[in-house]
């Protein structure tokens, strides 16, 4: 290790996240750039590093600073140096010199002791005076908190965050009950606050650690997509979390109880603990559905002259099945529209949009997706949005970790039909934040496959509303014309029924590969997107999507991108590329974002490089191609598949990656030409008829199973998909039952 001491001469980069800072530090003649993480360092500050120097292959000669200490400057030249900096807000450097040349050496003892002294000078106020001090106050504080912090390990992030919500009360805070701040900062989870709580000697019995335990279970149960526990499940979670009695976990659960922390509710014989978020989440979400449930009389006659001439308009002729869903549409406020692949439902949207149309109403269409709205928009040929842009989400606003949208109970949704498809993916914060926003007597058309995976988030919102038995549902089964000849479908439709899948029947839109080893697998894998699929059904090796049920493991995503990058875009000296985290983002990788960014920019350009349009906002699913590294800026191009470009800073690379394979759960709402799913073994939850369903029903022109077929045939009868606890259905029926007590009372 090698000390240096020196003034940071200009920052030139800075994350505000972790505190990674590049700068350049003025020491003795020579002037050093130096990286590390140096949280809340200024321009102008005399520092004391220690690490050691090394020769980077695109910047050159850097210091690697391991850790520093910030000096107090000693002599005039170093404090004119540091208030000339502008590290306090309001003095430059002509204002610096007059200080300094007004208190000379004893500037600084002035400035923190005798701060109305300053207003001496002529051009400082009193109150600037005031401010100043201030400024140098609040910066030694935070520094302090940041070095007791650290003491705790607790990273620079969280230390801001900290000390940002608490200011000097976090000593006592972290001393006596470290577990508040999970309730309290996002980012601090039970495990950090433990390890805090150790630190600080905390024993580990007390109260606050069993009930903030609890907490952590409920909330990583929410995490599964479970709105509840059932009691004794609960129980074992806890206990192995915190190593408590029952007798322990019932007290504090009551205690918890009373303070309205958890709610415990009979559910179905059997006792279930919500936390109280998701509890009155649910039911305030059942009561939006229910006075939503209304229903119209409809003339008989009128509705089918109509509807026989929107047939001839858009040339189709509905059976029985899809006549039925357009008249439940007409005739309920709120219906439910679910089927399979091939069922028609598309056709369903498209008849229904035509008919309300007819009738001079307007509509507004939404998918959970960007990838599911553009979808939707090429098949109706109207205009669908995400439902987080329809909501005017709040870019950078959230509350309880959750987004914030401009439309609400106070700002309403201005439509007299709302269709929304691929119903499915929606979890229950995002069905409560569009509820608040329809007005009653907005008509309502819900569309989707019961049979696809549950949302991401938490709660079961499709399948939990049409089990209630409240709602108009109506279920196409159907497989027609265009679609039965489709190996796919029928596939999707055996697995609904519970056949075995004929696997030893080889067609050209639905096959197997069998192999028995890792090493066949990613042969086959190669052989089937280098050339026997774009041979075969004309599709280029980028169209071809790999899925799989797991992260981890041979045959994860992680790996599958780490061995499909290699074959599709190897390296070479003459593409750019960026390393981040355990991944390398190289020129013309295909990649996916991983979280909604409703701040970022984009732009659409024209063949000669013209920008021809620009927004912001980019999604949780969007895939691109990166289209430029630049090291100079620092920043990374991707170009999507919609024709949008958006620029990422190097820091920013955490919201994107590879996307040669994703998992199932990514891919819904997402169509592609060709699917290839690769499977040897994985665990029980993840091999089932939901998961498999789901993957086939992806692809258009093929699917293509690599692996074991004793494996595919096991998920094709795998019935046990993971249970989902969730309570809306149950709050759906409270409310009926309550409606029908008063009506016969």
């Amino acid at each position: 290790m090698e000390t240096i001491e020196g003034f940071v001469e200009h920052i030139i980069f800075q994350n505000p996240e972790n505190g990674y800072t590049v700068l350049e530090l003025a020491v003795d003649d020579d002037v050093l750039t130096c990286v590390g993480t140096l949280p809340l360092i200024t321009e102008g500050e005399t520092i004391e590093a220690e690490g050691k120097e090394k020769e980077h292959a695109l910047y050159g000669r850097q210091f690697q600073i391991q850790s520093y200490i910030v000096k107090e400057p000693e002599d005039q030249i170093s404090m004119e140096r540091y208030l000339a900096s502008g590290a306090v807000k309001g003095i430059g450097a002509a204002l610096a010199a007059r200080i300094i040349k007004r208190f000379k050496s004893d500037t600084f003892r002035i400035m923190e002791e005798e701060p109305e002294r300053l207003a001496e000078i002529k051009g400082i106020s009193l109150k600037m005076a005031r401010s100043f001090a201030e400024q140098m106050e609040e910066k030694r504080d935070l520094r302090k908190a940041m070095v007791f912090l650290q003491k705790y390990g607790i990273s620079t992030s969280l230390s801001l965050k900290i000390y940002e919500k608490y200011g000097y009360s976090l000593y006592k805070i972290i001393e006596e009950n470290p577990y508040q701040l999970t309730n309290e900062i996002q980012g601090v989870g039970f495990k950090t606050a433990d390890e805090i709580a150790q630190k600080a000697g905390i024993l580990m019995d007390s109260d606050f650690r069993v009930q903030s335990g609890i907490s952590y279970c409920l909330s990583q149960a929410s995490q599964d997509g479970h709105t509840y526990l059932p009691m004794e499940e609960l129980y074992q979670r806890s206990a192995e979390v915190l190593s408590c009695t029952r007798e322990k976990f019932l007290k504090n659960l009551m205690d918890l109880q009373i303070e309205r922390n958890v709610v415990v509710q009979t559910e179905q014989d059997v006792e279930a603990v919500y936390g109280a978020r998701y509890f009155y989440l649910e039911q305030h979400t059942a009561y939006l559905l229910n006075r939503l449930n209304d229903r119209y009389l409809v003339n008989q006659n009128v509705f089918s002259s109509l509807l026989n001439e929107i047939e001839q308009e858009i040339e189709i002729v509905l059976d029985q099945k899809q006549r039925e869903a357009v008249l439940a549409a007409v005739e309920n406020n709120l219906v439910i529209v679910t089927g399979a692949p091939g069922t028609g439902k598309t056709t369903i949207i498209n008849a229904i949009i035509r008919y309300f149309e007819a009738e001079g109403m307007e509509l507004l269409l939404a998918a959970p997706t960007g990838r599911a709205a553009k979808r939707m928009s090429e098949a109706t040929g109207c205009e669908a949005k995400t439902i987080h842009r329809l909501l005017e989400v709040c870019p950078g606003i959230e509350h309880q970790g959750q987004n914030v949208f401009g439309r609400d109970e106070e700002n309403l949704l201005e439509a007299d039909v709302l269709i929304i498809d691929e119903m499915s993916m929606v979890d229950i914060f995002l069905m409560h934040s569009l509820l608040k926003a329809v007005a009653v007597g907005t008509r309502l058309v819900l569309v989707g496959d019961k049979n696809q995976l549950p949302s991401v988030g938490p709660g079961s919102v499709l399948k939990d509303m049409i089990s209630s038995g409240m709602f108009r549902v109506v279920e196409l089964t159907q497989i027609f014309r265009q679609a039965s000849g489709s190996e796919i479908v029928q596939n999707a439709h055996r697995l609904n029924r519970g056949e075995r899948l004929p696997l030893e029947i080889k067609k050209p839109d639905f096959f197997i590969m069998r192999r028995y080893d890792i090493a066949g697998v990613l042969s086959m894998l190669k052989d089937m997107i280098l050339e026997i699929l774009p041979k075969n059904i004309h599709v280029n090796p980028y169209e071809i999507q790999v899925l799989t049920p797991m992260r981890k493991g041979s045959l994860g995503v992680e790996e599958l991108n780490r061995n499909l990058q290699q074959f599709l875009n190897p390296p070479s000296g003459e593409k750019p590329e960026r390393v981040h985290g355990d991944f390398c983002f190289r020129i013309h990788d295909k990649v996916m974002q991983i979280k909604n960014n409703y701040q970022m920019e984009w732009k659409v350009k024209s063949s000669h490089g013209v920008t021809i349009e620009e927004g912001i906002g980019v999604f949780n699913g969007d895939v691109g191609i990166i289209s430029q590294i630049n090291s100079y800026s620092e920043s990374l191009t991707v170009a999507f598949d919609d024709g949008r470009e958006a620029e990422y800073p190097f820091h920013q690379l955490d919201e994107l990656e590879l996307a040669y394979a994703v998992t199932i759960h990514k891919s819904q709402g997402s169509e592609y030409p060709a699917v290839i799913l690769p499977l040897l073994s994985g665990p029980k939850m993840l091999l089932n008829k939901n998961i498999l369903y789901t993957a086939i029903t992806r692809a258009k022109k093929c699917v293509t199973l690599i692996g074991n077929e004793a494996v595919f045939y096991e998920m094709s009868q795998n019935e046990s998909e993971q249970k989902r606890y969730s309570g809306l259905q149950n709050r759906l029926k409270e409310l009926r039952q309550e409606g029908d007590r008063i009506r016969n009372s």
